[in-house]
C-alpha cells in the first residue's frame, strides 16, 4: 500500500514508477545478456529470392558479432504475410527478427482483407536493408523513347498498350503511372515476371516495369528498350538511365526496399544492439557486391528512419489502391 508522505501524495508518475521498479532489474538483466540463445531470421520469400540472399548475407556475419547462431527460416507464401504475420505473434523478446520488404511492411495491408497483423501496429523497425528499383521498358518495336513519348502515345491510343507483370510493385508502379500520368495503360497478369519479360521480347505485350537484374542483359542485347528507373534517385546499376520523374513525370517515385523488423514491444536496448550490428555489416565491402549483383543498393537507416519510411508508403500506396480501388482478394 502506498501512504502519503510528508502530507503529500505522491504523483502520478512516482507511484507508476514505484510499481513497475520491481520489473525494471529483470527487464535490464535481460537486455545486458542478450542475446543468450539462437536467433531466427524469418524470410518473406523461398531460398534464392533477394530477400533470402540479403538475409544470409548479412545472418553468418551477425552470428559472429552477436555471439549466437542466427537461423534463416524461409516462411514464404502469400505475398509475404505469412513470415510478417509469424513474427507479429512472436514473443517480443530480439530473438525472431524479419527480413521484410515494402510489400509486408507497407502495402499488403491495403490489398488483402482480414491480414493478422498491421505493420504499423505490431511490428517494429529495426533497420533498413537494402532499395531496388524497378525500369520501366518498352518492345523495340513501341514508338516511344523517352517517357514523355510513352506518356503521349498512351494518351492517344487509350486501353490499347499492354503491361505486364507478377503483382506487387511491378503492377503498383503501373497504377501509379497510369494516375499520374492521365493514361489508361492495361496491366496483363502474369505468374511471375519472368513469362513476362519472355512475352515483353516476343512482341506479346508493350511493356513492362521489370526488375533491374532480369532485365539490363536483355536491355544490353537490344531485345527490350529502357527508358527510366522508379526509383527517386538514378541508380548505381544503370547511372545512364533518368528516372521517371525526371524523365517526364514529376514526383514518380516506386521504390523497392528491404528490412529488418521485430516484434512490437522489442526493448529498445535490444533494437538499437541489432540496428548497429547490421549497419556494419551491410557497409561490408562483401555484402555491398553481393546485394549489388541483386540489383539492390545498401541503405541502411537508424530505426526511426526506417518508421518513417513505412508509414510514408503505409499512406502512400494506400491512398493509391483505394482510388484505383485494388484488391488481391
Amino acid at each position: 500500500m502506498i501512504k502519503k508522505m510528508a502530507g503529500h501524495s505522491l504523483p502520478g508518475c512516482a507511484v507508476a514508477a514505484i510499481l513497475l521498479f520491481p520489473y525494471a532489474p529483470l527487464a535490464h538483466s535481460q537486455t545486458q545478456s542478450y542475446p543468450a540463445k539462437p536467433i531466427r531470421f524469418i524470410v518473406s520469400t523461398a531460398p534464392g529470392g533477394a530477400l533470402d540472399i540479403t538475409a544470409r548475407a548479412i545472418g553468418p556475419k551477425l552470428s559472429s558479432a552477436m555471439g549466437q547462431q542466427v537461423v534463416v527460416d524461409n516462411r514464404s507464401g502469400a505475398a509475404g504475410n505469412l513470415a510478417a504475420d509469424k513474427t507479429a505473434r512472436s514473443l517480443p523478446d530480439g530473438y525472431t527478427l524479419l527480413m521484410g520488404f515494402v510489400g509486408n511492411l507497407a502495402v499488403n495491408v491495403h490489398l488483402y482483407k482480414g491480414l493478422g497483423y498491421d505493420p504499423l501496429k505490431d511490428l517494429a523497425p529495426v533497420i533498413m536493408a537494402a532499395s531496388g528499383s524497378n525500369v520501366l521498358v518498352v518492345h523495340p518495336s513501341v514508338a516511344a523513347k523517352t517517357v514523355r513519348e510513352l506518356i503521349a502515345l498512351g494518351k492517344a491510343q487509350p486501353g490499347k498498350l499492354n503491361s505486364g507483370g507478377s503483382g506487387g510493385m511491378s503492377y503498383l508502379a503501373g497504377i501509379l503511372f497510369n494516375s499520374m500520368a492521365g493514361t489508361r495503360i492495361v496491366h496483363v497478369p502474369y505468374k511471375g515476371g519472368a513469362p513476362a519479360l519472355t512475352d515483353l521480347i516476343a512482341g506479346q505485350i508493350e511493356l513492362m516495369f521489370a526488375q533491374v537484374v532480369t532485365a539490363v542483359p536483355q536491355i544490353k542485347a537490344g531485345r527490350i528498350r529502357a527508358l527510366a528507373v522508379t526509383t527517386k534517385k538514378r541508380t548505381t546499376i544503370m547511372p545512364e538511365l533518368p528516372t521517371v520523374a525526371e524523365a517526364g513525370l514529376p514526383g514518380y517515385e516506386a521504390t523497392l526496399w528491404q528490412g529488418v523488423a521485430v516484434p512490437a514491444g522489442t526493448p529498445l536496448a535490444v533494437i538499437n544492439r541489432l540496428n548497429f550490428e547490421i549497419a556494419r555489416i551491410l557497409n561490408m565491402p562483401d555484402v555491398k557486391e553481393t546485394l549489388f549483383r541483386q540489383g539492390l543498393e545498401v541503405a541502411p537507416s537508424t530505426p526511426e528512419a526506417f518508421g518513417a519510411l513505412m508509414k510514408s508508403d503505409h499512406d502512400k500506396w494506400g491512398k493509391i489502391i483505394r482510388e484505383a480501388g485494388v484488391s488481391a482478394d
